[in-house]
C-alpha cells in the first residue's frame, strides 16, 4: 500500500481548468496527530502550465525548483553541498471571530511589550527558554530590554502555550527537525525553529512544520497568521530569521569568509528584500529589533542589524551568521537559495 501511494503521487495528474500539474514526492512524515498510521506527503509540483510564474509566490512554477543552486546538492563536491540553515519561524495566534491576538482584550491592548524603545546597540540578546528534546537552555543576557512577554511564563503573559507545545511535540513525533520554541516580544506571538538542516531540506522541514501548525490551530479554533506586522504601532512584527553557514565558514579562518559573504549580501540588498516576503516594509522600519528596509547594516550581537553575527562566532573566528530580513511569510526555498547563490555563486 505504501509503495502504491508513492507511485500514485509520482504520476498523479490533477486537471483543473485544463491546467496540468505533475507531482513528485519530496518528504514523508508519519505517525502524527491521529496516533495511528497517518502519513504526510510533501509533494513538489514539477510543471504548472498556463500560469504566469513569480519567484515570490508558492502558486507559481515551483519555487522549490527555482532554488537552482540548491539542486547542486545532487552533485558530489558541489560548493553548496555543505550549506546549513536554521530558520526561526515567528507567527501570531489570532482570535477566530475578530482577528485580534489571543489573550488581548477585545478592542483594547495588553500591557506594553517593553518599557521603552531600545537602541540597536542594546539589542544584544535576551532570556530564552528553549526546550531542546528535554534540555532547558537559558540565555540571560538583557532580558529586561525584551519586556515581560518574551519567553514569559504565567497566564497573564504566555497566551497559547498549549498550542505551541502541541505543535512542538507533533513535529518531534513526525520526525521534523524542530529544535526549539519560545514566546516572542509581542504577546500572542510565538516562534519555532527548524534545523540545522542541509541545503534545500531546510525548506522542506519548515513547509511541513507550518502545515502541522495550521492543523493544530484549526483544532484549537485559533487563526494562524504569518503577517509580518499583524498589529500596527509599538509592537514587534514577525520575521523568519535565517541562520546560515558553509563548510568554509565553519572552518578555521571562517570569520573572514563570513565577512566577505555579508559584503556580497549588502551589494544585492534590494534584490533580496524584493523576495523576502510580502508586506515586509511594514516590519523593517528600523525599530522593534529590525533594520530599516532601505538600509543594509551588519554587526556583532546587534538585533537592529540586517545581518547579525553572534559573539560566539566572533570569538571563535568561525561559525555562522543570521539574516534577519526575511518576513514570517517568506518562501523558504526562495530565501535559502538566494542566500546560497549570492554568497557562493554570484560574482560582484
Amino acid at each position: 500500500m505504501f509503495s502504491f501511494l508513492l507511485w500514485l503521487s509520482l504520476i498523479f495528474l490533477l486537471f483543473i481548468d485544463f491546467i496540468i500539474f505533475y507531482h513528485q514526492v519530496l518528504k514523508l512524515s508519519s505517525k502524527t496527530h491521529s496516533g495511528g498510521a497517518t502519513i504526510f506527503l510533501l509533494c513538489a509540483m514539477l510543471t504548472h502550465q498556463l500560469v504566469s510564474p513569480s519567484p515570490q509566490t508558492r502558486d507559481a512554477t515551483l519555487p522549490r525548483y527555482l532554488a537552482i543552486p540548491m539542486l547542486l546538492l545532487k552533485s558530489p563536491g558541489s560548493p553548496i553541498s555543505n550549506d546549513r540553515y536554521g530558520i526561526e519561524q515567528e507567527y501570531t495566534l489570532l482570535q477566530k471571530d475578530v482577528k485580534w491576538p489571543i489573550g488581548w482584550p477585545l478592542g483594547g491592548y495588553p500591557g506594553p511589550q517593553q518599557c521603552s524603545e531600545v537602541s540597536p546597540e542594546s539589542q544584544t540578546g535576551g532570556m530564552m527558554y528553549v526546550e531542546l528534546r528535554r534540555l532547558l537552555v537559558v540565555d540571560s543576557i538583557h532580558r529586561a530590554s525584551k519586556g515581560p512577554y518574551y519567553c514569559g511564563v504565567g497566564v497573564d503573559k504566555a497566551y497559547g502555550r498549549d498550542i505551541v507545545d502541541s505543535h512542538y511535540k507533533a513535529c518531534l513525533y513526525a520526525g521534523i527537525n524542530i529544535s526549539g520554541i519560545n514566546g516572542e516580544v509581542m504577546p500572542g506571538q510565538w516562534e519555532f525553529q527548524v534545523g540545522p538542516a542541509v541545503g534545500i531540506s531546510a525548506g522542506d522541514e519548515l513547509w511541513v512544520a507550518r502545515y502541522i501548525l495550521e492543523r493544530i490551530t484549526e483544532i484549537a479554533g485559533v487563526v494562524l497568521s504569518f503577517d509580518p506586522k499583524p498589529i500596527q504601532g509599538d509592537w514587534n512584527g514577525a520575521g523568519a530569521h535565517t541562520n546560515y553557514s558553509t563548510k568554509s565558514m565553519r572552518s578555521d579562518g571562517g570569520y573572514e569568509v563570513i565577512k566577505k559573504a555579508i559584503a556580497k549580501l549588502g551589494l544585492r540588498h534590494k534584490e533580496h528584500i524584493a523576495a523576502y516576503g510580502e508586506g515586509n516594509e511594514r516590519r523593517l522600519t528600523g525599530r522593534h529589533e529590525t533594520a530599516d528596509i532601505n538600509t543594509f547594516l551588519w554587526g556583532v550581537a546587534n538585533r537592529g542589524a540586517s545581518i547579525r553575527v553572534g559573539r560566539d562566532t566572533e570569538k571563535a573566528g568561525k561559525g555562522y551568521f543570521e539574516d534577519r530580513r526575511p518576513a514570517s511569510n517568506m518562501d523558504p526555498y526562495v530565501v535559502t537559495s538566494m542566500i546560497a547563490e549570492t554568497t557562493i555563486l554570484w560574482k560582484p
